[in-house]
């Protein structure tokens, strides 16, 4: 099923750039966009979680680097049946992780340094069981291609912002403003509804493999409810745009400070006290 939504998101994506292409060029930029979705597709299929780990300069990490982290990984992917994934540490003090992947022989795990300085060890193992569960369920090929597809769109979209105002007289006049305009406020944020669409439906699934994967669903559920604190009291460093493209991939949405309509709508995530009375129950049931 993952893969024909990762089909279905590739071939929206497509249309989307070719949208863009015919608005702003005609003929000449529908075959265009068409050309560059093509080779951007291929890529994305096949680079997606290169894409996203080195948004954040994630750093890989062996046993001899970090055993304790190295080891947990390796103890939950054996008992989840799993190859051993790679493993990244991300220097930022947004308390976070997420898996990418296009499968799970090509999977990766990445965390914080801030998950790694607030949760308590059990409390990082529920996290990283709920993380390899998606790896297990083969939800990071779509999300991780989302991620790398919206990003792209997104940068796309500035780029034309910025030629609509650095433009040459000539070429304002030739183009057509309206559709300049519509699409530069269109398009991230049909990249964004997309990408939104994926994962919500999901998380539910990874919290119950990753409290039976780790054995500790309570403390999954006490560092969900610390990592959603942080998201809603806590400082973003970098700022929420550089997080847009990627929030679907986190634990806990990162921005999730963002108070407004739009954000509650089309939140990448459930809601962390949904999350957390399941695992609640969860808890009583492996009792």
């Amino acid at each position: 099923m993952n893969n024909v939504k990762t089909a279905v998101l590739l071939a929206l994506m497509t249309g989307l750039l070719m949208v863009i292409g015919q608005l702003v060029a005609g003929r000449v930029g529908l075959m265009t966009m068409f050309l560059i979705s093509m080779a951007m597709n291929f890529f994305s299929y096949w680079n997606s979680d290169k894409i996203v780990l080195n948004m954040y300069n994630a750093q890989q990490v062996s046993g001899s680097d970090n055993p304790e982290l190295y080891n947990m990984v390796a103890g939950l992917a054996k008992r989840g049946n799993l190859p051993m994934p790679k493993v990244y540490i991300i220097n930022s003090d947004v308390p976070n992780a997420f898996a990418t992947g296009r499968n799970p022989e090509h999977a990766a795990v990445a965390v914080t340094t801030g998950i790694m300085n607030l949760l308590t060890d059990d409390e990082i193992e529920g996290v990283l069981g709920h993380e390899l569960t998606h790896v297990k369920h083969r939800d990071t090929l779509i999300s991780t291609v989302a991620a790398s597809l919206a990003g792209v769109i997104t940068m796309i979209a500035n780029m034309m912002q910025m030629f609509a105002i650095f433009g040459s007289s000539d070429d304002r006049e030739r183009g057509n403003p309206i559709a300049m305009l519509a699409t530069i406020i269109l398009a991230p944020i049909a990249a964004a509804l997309i990408q939104m669409a994926i994962s919500r439906s999901r998380e539910y699934l990874a919290d119950e493999g990753g409290a039976e994967m780790s054995g500790k669903p309570l403390a999954l559920a006490s560092a969900l409810a610390k990592i959603d604190y942080y998201s809603k009291h806590g400082m973003l460093p970098g700022g929420e745009a550089q997080l847009g493209p990627t929030a679907h991939m986190f634990i806990i949405n990162p921005l999730g400070s963002v108070k407004d309509l739009a954000s509650s709508l089309f939140s990448t995530h459930p809601s962390t006290a949904s999350r957390i009375e399941k695992l609640k129950e969860l808890a009583s049931r492996m009792r």
